[in-house]
């Protein structure tokens, strides 16, 4: 993960903000990409991208790209797409490399389509959030100090809504949210703000959305068990010695605070053993390009507990997006408007900047649960960042009543991975994934979100699947 020079989106000036709020949706519209593919499926492609107001009195806008889905777009749900970091870019990850119907090529050199694009089955929208990510921009600096879950959720909450109003025929589709990794904070706590605001609808006048649920992967949801998750993960999966992790035993505490000093050493030691391997994915073989100086794994001592390293992928991919995504002529063709680098993820968001103010969103599940939202958890069994065991933790904190026992789910005949179902929530594994599920095994992903929004099950046949 690297580091965003933010004196760069406080160039804009408040008449860039008034002309994004005036924008309409036919200029929005993405007319032709640099390094497009030539095909008669690119040519049926309906998107667009450009940016909404958030804040009009503090200049804050959030940069999209959304995909119509490729049929029946009119009746077909829209899903929100959210990356986590936080400071990672929705459009540099999931877009560009896993989810999106278009794909960057090695080096940026252009476009590849992708056959497994999750707008076969929903209209797709991806949104760069914070502001500071990505083309994302704030003209108010003090805002960057303010940045926090609520924060975050109010301005995707604005987003959400103006960006309903530039497109009115998406008003009444099924809205699902979706994302991964941080976005497990990010996800449930918008879910809760666009459900708490439609149970005032219209007494307060806010604007009624058809929320129904959301779904995330291998999702930070509540630090202690997601932390204890990451130790017995890498001890479990012979990445750590057992003097190592009997040292870890006896000295942390994940539910306390702040760690004591023998604590963040030990748990450094802990990423130590990571660098010679992919943590985001531990079967996978390593990128050997120059890992950027700013993608650290140490931990700082004088934060709180939760893990100072971004939650994405490795770096191979990062820079073919990069060098795509500041392409001038690219910039152009999405409207975007930036005066200095775009970057996939910001380090000065997520060691500096955001405030880590909540420990577990548990609660929030409880509650919507109980509002009768459609709740998945997915989880690539790869991943040694936020592990398969610290979510089977956390769901199992909940104490929901069983309705399917972990069992096997197949596609083509074989094993995709496991699935349990409780009252209210479903959790799936995907054998083989790492971080990122979309981009390691994307039939697979692309048959678990069919499954999701048609509100099914998942396949238990081998002979069927």
């Amino acid at each position: 993960m690297m580091k965003l020079f933010f004196p760069m989106f406080m160039l804009f000036s408040f008449l860039l903000v008034a002309e994004a709020n005036d924008s309409t949706q036919e200029s929005d519209r993405i007319l032709n990409l640099p390094g497009q593919p030539n095909t008669t499926t690119m040519a049926s492609l309906s998107q667009f991208s450009g940016y909404i107001t958030v804040n009009k009195h503090n200049g804050r806008a959030l940069f999209y790209w959304f995909f119509e889905a490729q049929t029946q777009s009119s009746t077909k749900p829209l899903l929100l797409w959210l990356n986590g970091g936080p400071g990672c870019s929705s459009i540099g990850y999931g877009a560009a490399v896993e989810l999106g119907p278009l794909k960057v090529k090695k080096k940026g050199r252009g476009l590849e389509l992708n056959k497994f694009a999750w707008n076969n089955e929903a209209n797709l929208l991806f949104v760069e959030s914070p502001v500071g990510v990505g083309f994302s921009y704030t003209n108010t600096t003090s805002d960057l100090y303010k940045l926090d879950d609520d924060f975050v959720a109010e301005d995707t909450y604005n987003f959400i809504i103006n960006w309903l109003k530039r497109f009115p025929q998406f008003q009444r589709n099924d809205l699902f949210l979706a994302g991964e990794s941080y976005a497990g904070h990010y996800v449930p706590q918008l879910a809760e703000l666009l459900y708490d605001r439609n149970k005032d609808y219209p007494k307060n006048h806010y604007q009624h959305t058809n929320l129904k649920g959301f779904i995330v992967g291998n999702p930070e949801t509540e630090d202690y068990y997601d932390t204890k998750g990451l130790v017995e993960y890498a001890w479990s999966h012979a990445v750590i010695s057992d003097q190592l992790y009997n040292l870890l035993a006896n000295a942390c505490d994940f539910t306390l605070a702040q760690w004591t000093k023998e604590c963040s050493e030990l748990m450094n030691q802990v990423f130590q053993k990571y660098r010679e391997i992919d943590i985001y994915n531990i079967y996978a073989p390593k990128c050997l390009l120059p890992k950027p100086a700013s993608s650290s794994s140490k931990i700082d001592n004088n934060k709180a507990r939760r893990m100072r390293i971004p939650a994405g992928y490795d770096p191979c991919f990062e820079s073919y997006t990069e060098a795509y995504f500041n392409r001038d002529d690219v910039k152009r063709s999405m409207h975007a408007d930036l005066a200095g680098k775009w970057k996939v993820c910001s380090d000065s968001i997520l060691n500096t900047y955001y405030n880590y103010t909540v420990a577990s969103v548990l609660p929030i599940y409880t509650k919507l649960i109980k509002a009768g939202l459609r709740i998945w958890i997915y989880s690539g069994d790869a991943d040694g960042r936020v592990p398969v065991i610290g979510s089977r933790y956390c769901v199992e904190a909940l104490g929901l009543h069983l309705k399917t026992k972990w069992k096997p789910w197949y596609h083509q005949h074989q094993v995709a991975g496991r699935f349990v179902e409780y009252e209210g929530l479903t959790m799936a594994t995907v054998r083989g994934a790492g971080h990122l599920v979309p981009l390691n095994k994307p039939r697979e992903a692309l048959r678990l979100i069919n499954t999701y929004l048609s509100n099914q099950k998942l396949p238990t046949d081998r002979s069927s699947s």
